[in-house]
Parts: structure tokens; sequence; C-alpha cells
């Protein structure tokens, strides 16, 4: 019984420090450029986009089509570097197990 109780606690005490990394994730900000520093992209630490800055050079009326490829490629790796903050916080909170954590039988 004292397992149980033990292993209760662990869980208890998993689920807030993994409160307290969602809200430290929350505060930080990762930021990505593309085409040389044109455009940066930043989001926080969960990946949600927070603010986009274009160089008023790149803007070129004729080409709409660049730009949109360099906002995209920069959201994409602020997201991509975000993703990877996430994983490793939660590896501190998994204490080594693989995350995410994979249940044989379950997609």
């Amino acid at each position: 019984m004292k397992n149980i109780q033990q292993l209760i606690q662990m869980g208890q005490q998993m689920q807030s420090r993994m409160s307290e990394i969602q809200e430290t994730l929350d505060q930080k900000e990762v930021s990505a450029t593309s085409g040389g520093g044109m455009v940066s992209a930043t989001v926080d630490g969960k990946g949600e986009l927070r603010g986009v800055q274009i160089d008023p050079t790149v803007v070129d009326p004729g080409d709409v089509e660049m730009l949109e490829d360099l906002v995209l490629a920069a959201v994409a790796e602020a997201q991509k570097k975000a993703r990877s903050l996430y994983e490793e916080e939660m590896q501190k909170v998994a204490g080594g197990l693989p995350f995410p954590m994979k249940i044989p039988g379950l997609p």
C-alpha cells in the first residue's frame, strides 16, 4: 500500500512541476529569421505566434509570394525551436524517461 501512495505522490509532484513549466513556457520567447534576417518571427515557449517583423526593403508588391515564403519559413523555424524547448523542459520533469512516452498498443 505504501508503494501506491508513493506513486500517487510522485504523480502529483510531476503534475505540479508540469504546470509550472507550462507557465514558464508562456513567458519565454523564441525567435527565428529567414531571408538573411529580413523576416523575423517570435513565438512563445508553446509555439504560439507573438510577432512578425519584416524589413521594409523586402516588401515588393510584384513579388508577394517571396515575402509569404520568408514569413512562413521564419514562423516554422521559430515554432520548431519552441518544440525543442518544450521537449527539453518535459524531459526534465520525466526524469530521463522518453518524452513523449510511447505506450504499446496506442497510436
